[in-house]
């Protein structure tokens, strides 16, 4: 935690979370109090890993900044941590916070005041950090130990702006108070804004609900700019501020890109200078990498370098100096999906590594028809960087390589950045491409372009509300939505049958259109996503053996003709308003884990897999 004094360990996230739930910016509700993720500039990078992957590294580089010179580690607890609360790792690596809210709130006399008011006190516990929490001083309750908690209340906008809820203005309006002292009070046992109100010392009030009140615009005043973890950062902004509470999944979405990593070479010690890149071309001398490498192996940094001796390794770091730019056209396209469609696509000919390992499997002979390959992942590696986030709206359309954001985002931090926090994970996978032939026949028939039609005028609406230009792109046709749909009935049966849970496991969609680059592409990856050891086991793609695989899709796609929110779901219209952009589609069905989906749970329709109580005529497996 940030404070003048040392540093305090409050608490602990894995470090997945940190990419997908708590990364910079975001609040993390602890016991007894809530902190903010500080920005970079606050954290010390100095003794974190690099990962590396040049690909993802060069995709974070166009994105962001030509500044960005590495792909961080997030920070994990060694074993000296475990054994020893006192370790000083504790003050030196880990994710650094601030209290936030700043405002907080006695629970036995309800006052309400900052942190820096003096009416509380920190309690700290360095052995116990679930235990650390402010108390209030001299509370007028009597009670032994006041306990005080976060206020539940807090302001941000569409611009990625967050701050404290304006406590005083709110109560007082154009009014001036000379000395306030606030309480919050409730009025019954729901917990409502409108049991809930504020009330000041000299005598006004007013009520929690007037500030959700989307129809006066005036109650709260316009948004502040503060970027509170980014300290003293402060921007001109127009926008209305928003009242929300803490802990409200949208304060915070994350801005990520993630690739599988992709060896270039079949070559095993060309494989690991590719990957060790960044640290084996420093060496300017063959006596200095002889020195170096003892170190690595020894501290096993690389230990896959004792295979090698030093010449082998010297020539091929002179090999991989003089190799110009364009003799790894791959890893040149901007769209990040391509080298990875050519790879699963062809698994007789992708190079085998560490970091990948597929098979071929043949299709089940009733799905022959609509699918042409089956590739098995016995091993595979996906890379994440955290690029921004946002607040208020999910990050915008994602369309091949085009990225499609919302005009504003989050900082990491606040001049141009050197780094940029990353995860890994390894698993498996199964990969299933479409036959060409039969779905450009069914984007033909005149029912789906009917349903696709719609489609799109509702993605331009959705696209319209939330002020993203131009308006008549992002939707990425019919071709994707079956896709979709497709990948998340197949993802939720391969769950219940492979014993790992639903989060563990997340979606890759390859979709292009024969015009589009690198097009035409029809395929979808499911694979486990867990960074720790479940889903690396082979329980996912054991599945994909032909004689299992065949049930599974048939008892998926049989699950898609009737849902228990049935006939409600399956009359679900693709509504014009743009407040939706699915079809037959909901929680019962087909909607997945947040972190599964790359779409969050839009442009799903089961009506194009089957048939439904609403919609015939318009599914893409016929029998």
């Amino acid at each position: 935690m940030k404070d003048e004094n040392t540093p305090v360990r409050v608490g602990e996230v894995r470090p997945n979370q940190m990419l997908y739930t708590y990364g910079v910016g975001s609040i993390v509700e602890l016991p007894n109090i809530s902190v903010l993720v500080m920005g970079l500039g606050s954290w010390d990078a100095s003794k974190l890993r690099t990962i590396h992957e040049s690909r993802l590294l060069r995709a974070v580089k166009n994105k962001l900044s030509d500044s960005v010179e590495r792909l961080v580690s997030l920070p994990r607890k060694s074993d000296d941590d475990a054994t020893n609360p006192l370790a000083e790792s504790f003050s030196t690596v880990g994710a650094p916070v601030a209290v936030f809210p700043r405002w907080l709130r006695c629970i036995s006399c309800g006052v309400l005041a900052d942190v820096d008011s003096g009416l509380f006190k920190l309690i700290k516990d360095v052995f116990h950090p679930d235990r650390i929490r402010f108390e209030h001083v001299n509370c007028s309750q009597g009670a032994k130990r006041s306990v005080v908690v976060p206020s539940r209340f807090l302001v941000a906008c569409p611009s990625g702006h967050l701050d404290d809820f304006p406590w005083i203005d709110f109560v007082h309006g154009s009014n001036v108070c000379e000395a306030p002292s606030l309480k919050l009070k409730d009025s019954g046992l729901s917990g409502q804004t409108t049991d809930v109100w504020v009330e000041c010392a000299c005598g006004k009030s007013r009520q929690m609900s007037q500030a959700f009140d989307t129809e006066d615009g005036g109650v709260l005043p316009k948004c502040t700019g503060r970027h509170p973890h980014l300290i003293n950062r402060k921007d001109d902004c127009n926008e209305q501020s928003r009242a929300m509470l803490l802990g409200a999944s949208n304060s915070w979405f994350p801005d990520i890109i993630s690739i599988f990593s992709i060896p270039t070479s079949t070559d095993r010690l060309k494989q690991i200078v590719d990957k060790n890149w960044d640290n084996l071309a420093d060496p300017e001398s063959m006596a200095t990498l002889t020195i170096l490498r003892k170190s690595w192996v020894k501290n096993a940094l690389m230990p896959e370098l004792k295979e090698f001796t030093d010449e082998e390794l010297w020539e091929a770091i002179e090999a991989k100096k003089s190799q110009a730019p364009d003799e790894a056209p791959d890893q040149q396209v901007d769209d990040l999906k391509i080298p990875e469609w050519k790879v699963f696509s062809n698994p007789e000919h992708a190079p085998e590594s560490d970091d990948l390992k597929l098979s071929r499997e043949p299709v089940p002979s009733e799905f022959g028809q609509f699918f042409e390959k089956v590739t098995l992942g016995y091993r595979l590696r996906e890379v994440t960087a955290l690029i921004g986030f946002t607040r208020i709206e999910a990050p915008g359309e994602s369309l091949g390589g085009a990225e499609l954001d919302f005009p504003q985002n989050g900082l990491l931090t606040s001049g141009d950045p050197e780094w940029v926090p990353a995860g890994e994970v390894k698993g498996e996978g199964i990969f299933l491409q479409f036959r060409e032939d039969t779905i450009q026949s069914w984007t033909k028939d005149r029912e789906v372009r009917k349903r696709e039609h719609e489609l799109l005028m509702t993605s331009i609406e959705w696209r319209k509300v939330r002020k993203l230009e131009p308006y008549n792109i992002g939707f990425p046709g019919a071709r994707y939505v079956l896709l979709h749909s497709f990948s998340h009935a197949f993802m939720r049966e391969l769950a219940l049958e492979c014993g790992y849970a639903a989060a563990s496991m997340r979606e890759r969609i390859y979709s292009a259109y024969p015009d589009e680059e690198g097009g035409p592409m029809a395929g979808v990856l499911i694979y486990t996503a867990a960074s720790d050891s479940e889903g690396t086991l082979g329980g996912l793609v054991s599945l994909g053996k032909t004689e299992t695989l065949g049930r599974l899709m048939r008892q998926a796609l049989d699950k898609m003709k009737f849902c228990s929110s049935d006939p409600l779901c399956a009359e679900h219209e693709v509504r014009p308003d743009g407040k939706t952009l699915h079809g037959s589609a909901c929680h019962a069905c087909l909607f997945a884990p947040e972190t599964s989906c790359e779409r969050g749970n839009r442009l799903l329709d089961r009506g194009y897999l089957v048939e439904t109580l609403d919609h015939k005529g318009m599914e893409f497996f016929t029998t």
